[in-house]
């Protein structure tokens, strides 16, 4: 898309509905964090998070070994 492309487009999303606006601005606040490597985490990833390094901290990991069977269980 051209610059001009760009500008038409951001005219048009003036006039839509407000709440089309906010979906517009949210997904583009989307592409450009996925484009500037900046990613936040959902309150759901948080959790997940927490809770693995919780387990990491608990020595509650699957040795090499259990990793290793597990991989050699679903090898094709």
């Amino acid at each position: 898309m051209t610059k001009q492309g760009l500008e038409i487009l951001l005219e048009r999303v003036a006039s839509w509905p407000e709440d089309a606006q906010e979906e517009f601005v949210r997904s583009v606040a989307n592409i450009e964090s996925k484009h500037t490597g900046v990613y936040r985490l959902s309150e759901d990833e948080r959790a997940a998070v927490r809770r693995g390094l919780r387990e990491m901290h608990e020595a509650k990991l699957a040795s090499d070994e259990e990793v290793a069977a597990v991989f050699k269980r679903y090898r094709s």
